[in-house]
């Protein structure tokens, strides 16, 4: 049984900073896709970045959205992963889910991301 328990949430000011911790038991991170999704009030889940697997190069994707000012980590050996989250603005409010094997694999129970001044 995989699970997933997300930390690191919080209100910060526009362009202020917050890094997202996602502690992970039961799976070796580095064999799954992994990643970041978010959901605002009202709106659908959408991803915010991923790391494949190993065995597809574990290369990143982020959306549109949030290039250049996330970056997502996975630290295989601690089973954790991370999103550093810069230049936050308002419209990055969100409750932020860390997820293991795609849509259809394993979700934390979110934590709540709120950027306002």
């Amino acid at each position: 049984q995989v699970q997933l328990v997300e930390s690191g949430g919080g209100l910060v000011q526009p362009g202020g900073s917050l890094r997202l911790s996602c502690a992970t038991s039961g799976s070796t991170l580095e064999e799954y896709a992994t990643g970041w999704h978010r959901q605002a009030p009202g709106k659908e889940r959408e991803a915010v970045a991923c790391i494949s697997s190993s065995g597809s190069n574990g290369g990143t994707n982020y959306a549109d959205s949030v290039k250049g000012r996330f970056t997502i980590s996975r630290d295989s050996a601690k089973n954790m992963l991370y999103l550093q989250m810069n230049s936050l603005k308002p419209e990055d409010t969100a409750v932020y889910y860390c997820n293991v094997g795609g849509r259809a694999g394993y979700w934390g129970q979110g934590t709540q991301v709120t950027v306002s001044s």
